[in-house]
C-alpha cells in the first residue's frame, strides 16, 4: 500500500472534509475536545471553507475544514505545515471572523454560538512540552471560565514521539495517523481497531485516488517543497549578507582606529583590505 500524506492540504480536505464520511471528522473532533456521552458530537454539517468578506476590500479567508454541529457550534480545523510569522494572530482572525459572521446586523447576540479552533501544526510553536494544548478565556485570579465562546486547541506533531505500541487514546491514534501515514506500508493493527481511522486510511490510500487527483496532489507537494527551499535559501542569503556586513563594519572600525592613531592610509589599506575611499568615507 502507498498512502498520501494527510498533512498535505489536498489530502487533509479529502479525508476530513468528506461529505460522505463525516464520521471521520466527528471522531477526530470528539477525540480532540474530549467529548463523550451526551456531550459528544453526533452530527455535523460541513460548511464552505471560504469565508467571503461582507465589505469589499476586507480580507477573505480560506480555511481547511469548517463545520457546524446540531447545537450551532462552529469548528475550524486547520493543518499548518510551515511555521510562519504571526500565525497566532491569523488564528484569532479566523476564529473571530467565524464568530461574527454567525449573525447579521440587528440580530440578537444570544444567537452567537461557540467557535472551536483546532490547529494541527507540523512545527513547535509553544513553550509547553505537551503535544496538545488548550487555550481558554479565564479569570486571571480565579481561573474560572465564564466566557466560553472561544477555545483554541493546538496539536504540535514535532512533540509527539509515541511509538505505535504506546498509543493510549483515540486522540493519540489520530495524531500518529497525521505524523506517520505517509511512511507506512500497511495499516497498524493498533489503529485499524478504530473504525473512523480505518476509513481515513482507506481514503488516504493512493489506489483509491483518480489520476487527476494524484496529479493535483503531487503538484501541490512539489510546490510546497519549492516554497520551503526558497524560504530556506532566502534565510541563508540573509544570514550571509549580515555576516559580510558585520565583517565589513569591523574592518571599517579598525581602519578608523588606525587612522586616528596617525597610521598611514596605505598601511591601513594593506592591513584591512579596504580601498582608500572606503577608509576615508567610512570614517
Amino acid at each position: 500500500m502507498r498512502f498520501v500524506d494527510p498533512k498535505s492540504n489536498i489530502a487533509f480536505k479529502k479525508i476530513f472534509g468528506n461529505e460522505n464520511k463525516k464520521e471521520i471528522l466527528i471522531s477526530f473532533l470528539n477525540a480532540v475536545l474530549l467529548l463523550e456521552g451526551d456531550k459528544a458530537i453526533q452530527e455535523v454539517t460541513i460548511l464552505d471553507p471560504y469565508q467571503a468578506p461582507k465589505i469589499k476590500d476586507l480580507k477573505e479567508t480560506i480555511l481547511d475544514v469548517k463545520a457546524k454541529d446540531g447545537r450551532g457550534v462552529t469548528f475550524i480545523v486547520e493543518m499548518q505545515v510551515e511555521k510562519e510569522d504571526f500565525f497566532h494572530k491569523r488564528v484569532l482572525y479566523y476564529t473571530s471572523k467565524a464568530y461574527v459572521f454567525q449573525i447579521e446586523k440587528g440580530t440578537d447576540y444570544p444567537k452567537l454560538n461557540q467557535v472551536f479552533f483546532i490547529g494541527i501544526l507540523n512545527f513547535k510553536m509553544l513553550d509547553t512540552k505537551d503535544y496538545i494544548s488548550r487555550h481558554l478565556i479565564l479569570d486571571a485570579k480565579t481561573h474560572k471560565q465564564e466566557i466560553k465562546d472561544f477555545e483554541f486547541n493546538f496539536i504540535e506533531l514535532k512533540k509527539f514521539n509515541k511509538k505505535v505500541d504506546e498509543l493510549e487514546s483515540v486522540l493519540d491514534k489520530w495524531i500518529y495517523f497525521f505524523k506517520h501515514t505517509e511512511d507506512l506500508k500497511i495499516v497498524p493493527a493498533e489503529l485499524s481497531n478504530v473504525k473512523e481511522i480505518a476509513e481515513a486510511f482507506e481514503i488516504a490510500e493512493q489506489h483509491n485516488w483518480t489520476q487527476k487527483e494524484l496529479d493535483i496532489y503531487e503538484y501541490w507537494q512539489i510546490k510546497e517543497v519549492i516554497h520551503k527551499n526558497a524560504m530556506e535559501l532566502s534565510m541563508r542569503e540573509a544570514v550571509t549578507e549580515a555576516e559580510l556586513k558585520g565583517r565589513l563594519e569591523g574592518r571599517i572600525e579598525t581602519a578608523k582606529n588606525l587612522l586616528s592613531l596617525g597610521v598611514h592610509v596605505q598601511t591601513i589599506m594593506k592591513a584591512t583590505g579596504l580601498d582608500e575611499k572606503t577608509i576615508r568615507e567610512g570614517v
